[in-house]
């Protein structure tokens, strides 16, 4: 160990199938303009500044020089494919995961390398931000380190791959770091390529906005290390029946070769890069005071969301654990904001499991949905992976977000202004009808909550899978009880209408391509937070 001296179903159609399949009994039973390549220019926002004191670190750290060195340059997959549909992520040569998938300052982090064939590596740490448009700084690097090839680990219990290698790398986390989403740059040295780590680092200061990566999902989707997702067709399992087979984060993330991930060198970082880091470069490069979380610390630290005035869900959040659920629930009910900029969130109940060395928040499994049952009403069998297995139905999402994923869940389309006169389209110019082509995608919401207090659908219409299978989104804001509200932007695509980093490339599935950052998208999200910021203490 060296220390500190010396990164679906088999085809997403026929997921969408599949999950339509098994989710419409639950359903039916509980019911562009970018500047540049970054978007906006910072001028022609509203003044992001807290009147709080001391909450400008986020606009200190920026003024820090970037880089774009934190870029993968030369990156290999295994060959092959691993579905009918899916090519293999993995990269062998070089590849590993860490110890926490958030951290403190002061607090110990472990990185787990193995290159194959043995090579001594590099690895580069950068905080992600905004950097004057390089998105992320180095922060730390560590040469020449000793490689291993460290062992694929067996099929245990629920189908659970679990590695347990030996680490590569540990240090302690300095004072100075800011918390942020952190990328650890790998290069063996022996064949030059790379892959990522991928870790959060976390504060418990108060903020203006705190940002929750939808880590969760990320190892639900992750089949490193060939096929062995929470979607995985297992002997006798249905992908999406209950339970599924148990995932670990103790394991690389391989990269995310779903068809809608156009970022092809981003193995390793989970789906971080695709649809979540267009928020935090935003965010960023326009000096809002963010913080920053993963759902494991919403699941084990509910008194830490009460430090902020908006919550922010980003991307694809669809697994979250009960307590989640009830935290975020708590958090809106005591005066939090909360912004859904997501979609196909709040779908899929996962317990956190404890590795098999007793780490607690390590490994997960689908066990329901936050749809809830009539009462007297049974699931359908399809959905039972194991005889005598009672699926475990939350609470309905809608109920937190406003609106829920519903059938037929899959679909893009263009996401349309329904109610101009109200204050979140102030300064877009946006008139009941227009529409900002291509943001809704590749899943949404609908199915509003409409007995919410204060619901309004400020935005709806209709999604399409390659011109067939129509759905409709909704887009919703409703009251919460203390003068603080709950906005649900509806698509997984929406930080995609704020910015484009470097390496960033639009997403495009169902023939639909988000077409890139947005004035008006930026102007109703500074017009969000600027109400966050003011309505909270």
């Amino acid at each position: 160990m060296n220390n500190e001296n010396s990164i679906n179903e088999s085809s997403e159609s026929k997921r969408g199938l599949n999950r339509r399949d098994a989710l419409k009994g639950v359903a039916a039973v509980s019911l562009g303009l970018a500047v540049g390549a970054y978007g906006a220019p910072k001028e022609s926002a509203p003044s992001p500044r807290s009147s709080s004191p001391g909450r400008d670190l986020i606009q200190r750290e920026n003024a820090k020089p970037g880089t774009r060195d934190w870029m993968l340059t030369n990156t290999r997959q295994t060959p092959g494919k691993i579905t009918p549909h899916l090519a293999n992520g993995r990269c062998p040569w070089i590849e590993g995961y860490c110890s926490a998938n958030s951290i403190r300052a002061g607090e110990k982090l472990q990185i787990m390398v193995s290159t194959n064939p043995v090579s001594a590596f590099t690895l580069e740490i950068f905080r992600t931000g905004y950097y004057n448009g390089d998105g992320a700084r180095l922060v730390k690097r560590f040469d020449s380190l000793k490689g291993a090839s460290q062992p694929d680990p067996p099929i245990g219990e629920n189908y659970l791959r679990e590695c347990q290698w030996e680490p590569s790398v540990e240090f302690e986390i300095p004072d100075d770091w800011l918390s942020g989403v952190y990328l650890g740059k790998l290069t063996a040295e022996k064949e030059n390529l790379q892959s990522y780590v991928i870790f959060i680092v976390r504060d418990d200061r108060p903020c203006d906005l705190l940002f929750q990566c939808s880590e969760l999902t990320w190892a639900a989707y992750n089949r490193w290390p060939t096929d062995y997702s929470i979607y995985t067709k297992h002997e006798g399992y249905s992908s999406t029946g209950v339970p599924s087979g148990t995932v670990s984060f103790d394991r690389p993330y391989a990269l995310f070769t779903h068809p809608v991930n156009k970022i092809e060198k981003s193995g390793g970082s989970g789906e971080y890069l695709p649809w979540e880091f267009p928020l935090a470069f935003w965010l960023e490069q326009h000096g809002y005071d963010v913080s920053y979380i993963s759902n494991v610390d919403t699941h084990a630290d509910p008194a830490g969301l009460l430090r902020t005035k908006g919550f922010i869900s980003v991307g694809h959040d669809e697994y979250w654990t009960l307590d989640m659920y009830d935290n975020v629930l708590k958090a809106r009910d005591k005066g939090i904001n909360l912004a859904f900029l997501s979609a196909n969130s709040v779908l899929g109940v996962v317990p956190l499991l404890p590795s098999g060395k007793g780490a607690p928040n390590r490994a997960l499994r689908r066990e329901g949905w936050f749809m809830p049952y009539e009462e007297g009403r049974k699931p359908p069998q399809r959905m039972i992976n194991k005889e005598g297995f009672t699926p475990n139905m939350g609470p309905d999402g809608a109920q937190l977000m406003g609106a829920r994923p519903t059938a037929p869940f899959l679909g893009s389309g263009d996401w349309t202004c329904a109610m101009p006169e109200h204050w979140l389209f102030k300064g877009t110019g946006m008139k009941k009808g227009d529409s900002v082509k291509g943001l809704v995608g590749w899943e949404w919401h609908g199915a509003p909550a409409m007995d919410l207090p204060g619901m309004q659908v400020v935005a709806e219409g209709e999604t399409l899978t390659n011109g067939k299978n129509p759905g409709h989104y909704a887009a919703t804001i409703y009251d919460g009880p203390e003068g603080n509200i709950v906005f649900n932007g509806a698509s997984i695509w929406w930080a995609n209408g704020l910015s484009s980093p470097p390496g960033h490339v639009n997403p495009s599935r169902h023939g639909v391509t988000q077409q890139g950052p947005d004035k008006r998208v930026e102007q109703i999200t500074h017009n969000l937070f600027q109400r966050f910021i003011a309505s909270g203490g």
